[in-house]
């Protein structure tokens, strides 16, 4: 069975990616996509239904939508939708909403404290239904600008893993669009005739919210500099834990050169200005098997 489009060969060869690289889903695994109605957790579903077809291994998917109960919310709409395509779906409806206006400061921002909320819910849904995989919709700017937040905004230099395990050990969480870009999720979500749902949080679509303002950084600099985003996703991968401060990766206790280096150190020096020795004042001292070896 072929692609559809030339859209869906590349996101699916991305996705196809992420799960290799990463080792997300495996044969057998029964995986629950974490669905809101957005265009990112709708591309995921469509895309990881597509690859289920072909895969070479046997997996099943479970949609799950957490209604956070605010007004006007179509969950309708995405039951609807998910029956017409013969997709399994289960819907959990939950006043999120109301506990986050009891007890979020007003000025905070809420999408923080709503993620974790859901995230609970998510883990209890996925014992429910047997899930061996938790698949969110999360794609390559998202991990970008995490990273940025976390830099700006809370002094650390993190942004989220592919595949992570719960605290408490019992779920495994993946995120196959790593490697897929805001636009493309777009992009495919519109061409594969999906209804997007906003989520009705008064603060959705704020353009004053700290991601907001990284995202438009992050655009005005692919504009200038194109391929940024994709070195700054390249970077997460290839990270140089010498070069940071954090005393954790390296402690300064241990930071101490080793006995035959400060030797050799020293030998160096000794011969500098030396006459009348034998010895050439150009020498190279080069460490071979933990010894010095001289080469003029």
């Amino acid at each position: 069975m072929g692609y559809r489009s030339e859209l869906e060969s590349r996101l699916a060869k991305k996705t196809t990616r992420a799960i290799v690289d990463y080792q997300m889903i495996e044969d057998g695994d029964r995986v629950m996509v974490g669905l809101s109605g957005g265009k990112d957790s709708w591309a995921l579903l469509q895309v990881l239904d597509v690859l289920r077809q072909r895969a070479p291994i046997s997996f099943s998917l479970v949609a799950v939508n957490v209604d956070s109960g605010y007004k006007d919310y179509k969950h309708d709409v995405i039951a609807r939708t998910c029956e017409a395509r013969g997709w399994e779906f289960r819907s959990e409806h939950t006043s999120i909403g109301e506990v986050i206006e009891d007890i979020l400061d007003a000025d905070a921002t809420p999408c923080s404290l709503c993620a974790r909320l859901r995230r609970g819910v998510l883990y209890r849904m996925a014992n429910e239904v047997g899930a061996t995989k938790i698949a969110l919709g999360h794609h390559a700017d998202d991990f970008i600008e995490t990273l940025l937040l976390n830099l700006f905004f809370a002094g650390a230099l993190k942004a989220m893993p592919a595949k992570l395990v719960s605290d408490n050990g019992e779920h495994v969480v993946i995120r196959p669009l790593v490697y897929v870009g805001e636009d493309e999720a777009r992009m495919y979500a519109k061409q594969s005739e999906l209804p997007i749902i906003g989520c009705c949080c008064p603060a959705c679509g704020d353009l004053g919210l700290q991601r907001q303002r990284a995202k438009r950084l992050i655009m005005e600099l692919e504009t200038e500099h194109p391929g940024v985003k994709q070195s700054m996703l390249k970077a997460l991968a290839n990270v140089a834990p010498r070069h940071l401060l954090d005393m954790r990766l390296n402690p300064p206790a241990e930071l101490r050169a080793s006995p035959a280096l400060t030797r050799a150190t020293k030998d160096t020096k000794s011969t500098k200005g030396t006459k009348g020795t034998g010895s050439s004042p150009h020498v190279l001292r080069v460490f071979r098997g933990g010894e010095v070896d001289e080469t003029a």
